[in-house]
């Protein structure tokens, strides 16, 4: 009889255990760099070791997939909502959905112009941030005379607007540094690629030019590939900074192929999941950004950056 009633114990303890579990919707906005498939894997492995089971939905870059994909999680009753925003605007209508059904959602990475009403906190780095570290640095390094050619991430996203608007109010305060070409390569190596061959064929070889600026490490990598098949030296004749801080551009570091790089933590899930289950779990005095802290990286600490991470 002991070992009946023990049994019947342990089963109905599974069963609140299971009936307990947080169920979370996360809308990621794709699989377009490194550095976004390390976020994705971080948050799994994050959520797996809480007990807390992920709905997960890749949008491939596309925010009506992601419309769809919040409204599903609707339907699916879960606890809380996870976006990762492909762009910045129209994300009103579906977070009024969501605040009616009565679930929250979380802003994670990059931000959106919504009521902030609508959401409970944005758990991001600061984009603007990135791109005055990326110029302040580029100053420093040019002694503030220097001709950019400019590698923009998708349109419309966060990151691209305000990395993009860092970067230019650094080097405003400087008569001799200016952007001579901007392209938009989506975040991604190929596109870094592209448009750099087209840099490189406008500009006579880059002729002139004093530094390529990436807003992310994927583009910047394409492009230095685009510079090496056409025999230029890039990391030497050309400065070269981006943002990430992904393990193949601390790589390039070290074979001198770039200079600097401004890490942004892909293994934030963290603090996603911290103030996710914080907050179901009744606080309530969020701010509504909670920022997660960055740094800038040269081929100095590129070795160490390499080197695994505590818990990784």
């Amino acid at each position: 009889m002991s070992r009946l009633a023990a049994l019947l114990g342990a089963a109905l303890l599974a069963m609140a255990t299971a009936a307990s579990a947080e169920t979370v919707g996360f809308s990621q906005v794709g699989a377009e760099s490194d550095w976004r498939t390390a976020f994705t894997a971080d948050m799994r492995a994050e959520a797996k070791s809480r007990g807390i089971d992920l709905h997960f939905d890749d949008a491939q870059g596309h925010v009506e997939r992601q419309y769809a994909a919040v409204r599903r999680f609707i339907a699916e009753h879960v606890d809380a909502i996870v976006i990762a925003p492909a762009v910045v605007t129209g994300w009103s209508p579906v977070l009024t959905e969501a605040q009616a059904a009565h679930i929250p959602v979380f802003i994670a990475d990059r931000s959106v112009d919504a009521e902030p009403s609508l959401f409970v906190a944005r758990i991001g780095n600061d984009t603007n941030l990135e791109g005055r570290l990326a110029g302040s640095w580029l100053a420093q390094a040019s002694r503030g005379r220097c001709s950019i050619v400019e590698l923009q991430g998708s349109v419309g996203a966060a990151p691209t607007i305000g990395r993009k608007t860092g970067f230019a109010a650094v080097i405003a305060q400087f008569p001799s540094m200016r952007i001579i070409r901007s392209e938009t390569g989506d975040f991604t190596f190929e596109g870094g690629k592209r448009v750099m061959e087209g840099f490189i064929k406008s500009t006579d070889g880059l002729k002139d030019v004093c530094a390529v600026w990436a807003h992310n490490d994927d583009m910047l990598l394409g492009a230095i590939a685009a510079m090496k098949a056409a025999s230029l030296h890039p990391g030497k004749n050309v400065l070269m900074i981006s943002v990430d801080g992904v393990p193949n551009i601390y790589r390039a570091m070290l074979a001198g192929e770039t200079n600097a790089s401004v890490e942004v933590k892909s293994d934030i899930g963290k603090y996603i999941l911290d103030v996710v289950q914080g907050y179901l779990h009744g606080k309530r005095d969020y701010p509504k950004w909670v920022v997660i802290p960055t740094d800038l990286h040269t081929p100095e600490d590129a070795a160490k950056m390499l080197l695994p991470r505590p818990g990784s």
